[in-house]
């Protein structure tokens, strides 16, 4: 099964920057609008950003907007994150996986498993 790989994530200050990548091992995201998501500790995982396979498409969490990028590699074959501003509430597994479409951020759910995520933490 396709594993998707996020990485990127560490400790950062509030109003700090991180830039988280995903990658998929075996396969392109050739095709494929691409989103990230986000599941906090005792919450359910929630949408952040979504891209659409051209890249000229994107969208975001009211929460994110105006802070957060979504990005893709000219190779299709990574996706990526610019967080700035973080806050504490911020703080999440991040994970990426393909959606149905970036207006919907929904996830395509036959992509490829979900993998462990990367843990951002912003202190509060």
């Amino acid at each position: 099964q396709v594993q998707l790989v996020a990485s990127g994530g560490g400790s950062v200050q509030a109003g700090g920057s991180l830039r988280l990548s995903c990658a998929a091992s075996g396969r392109t995201f050739s095709g494929y609008a691409m989103g990230w998501f986000r599941q906090a500790p005792g919450k359910e995982r929630e949408f952040v950003a979504a891209i659409s396979w051209s890249g000229g498409t994107t969208n975001y969490a009211d929460s994110v907007k105006g802070r957060f990028t979504i990005s893709r590699g000219s190779a299709k074959k990574s996706v990526y994150l610019q967080m700035n501003s973080l806050k504490p509430e911020d703080t999440a597994v991040y994970y990426c996986n393909a959606v149905r479409s970036a207006a919907t951020g929904t996830p395509l759910g036959d992509f490829g498993s979900w993998g462990q995520g990367t843990q951002v933490t912003v202190p509060s």
